[in-house]
């Protein structure tokens, strides 16, 4: 029973985290500021991926707030009720693509992070990553130490780790992954970078032998 209600308190803190980083998430979008950019990292979008999506279901959500404003204008009480629930799911919505695009993909001196939303956010060092492709996929099979970062459906790049990197789950749960596919708007662009920034690294001299060894 104590191990239930802990976790029942665990995924209620998830999921309080979660909508305020959506409603902070509208602040930030409002204001123009996007989450973790700058001091040389550079953001990567990736919500034109489900822009339209996005706006359809909000869509729906007005259609359905209105129809029911009519249908229950005889009952008061239930109405606000169903009024309230609808106005926040716009407002889920909003946050949503809100945060797909105040956090973006950011690339660094050490690592790429990755991010979905609020709920995925991914930091894989580059001296993990063996090699990127530029991989467009619109299907998806879920596979033991792959991580699929779909956006629309689709994926545009496919990271494959020299190392395993842990990935922590919506739930807080771990999980060691090898290979991550992931979207960009500007897929060419983000490769052409992370080439760039990969080739230090493997130009690099081997050190030299310990002549005491």
């Amino acid at each position: 029973m104590r191990a239930t209600m802990k976790t029942g308190a665990r995924i209620a803190h998830v999921l309080v985290r979660h909508e305020l980083l959506l409603l902070g998430a509208i602040v930030r979008w409002l204001g123009r500021r996007p989450h973790g950019v700058g001091d040389g990292l550079r953001g990567f979008g990736y919500a034109r991926g489900q822009g339209a999506m996005l706006f359809g279901f909000g869509f729906v959500c007005v259609i359905e707030t209105v129809a029911l404003s009519v249908l229950l204008r005889g009952f008061p009480l239930l109405h606000l009720v169903f009024l309230v629930v609808d106005l926040y799911t716009i407002l889920i919505v909003v946050g949503l693509h809100a945060a797909s695009v105040t956090r973006p993909h950011v690339l660094g001196a050490t690592a790429l992070r990755l991010r979905r939303f609020a709920t995925v956010d991914l930091s894989v060092p580059l001296a993990s990553v063996g090699a990127v492709h530029r991989e467009l996929r619109t299907t998806h099979t879920k596979r033991e130490g792959e991580l699929n970062l779909v956006v629309g459906s689709q994926t545009s790049i496919s990271l494959e780790l020299a190392e395993p990197v842990t990935y922590r789950t919506f739930l807080g749960r771990s999980r060691t992954v090898r290979l991550v596919r992931f979207h960009a708007d500007e897929p060419d662009v983000l490769v052409a970078e992370l080439r760039q920034a990969l080739k230090p690294r493997r130009t690099a001299p081997s050190p030299l032998p310990d002549p005491s060894a």
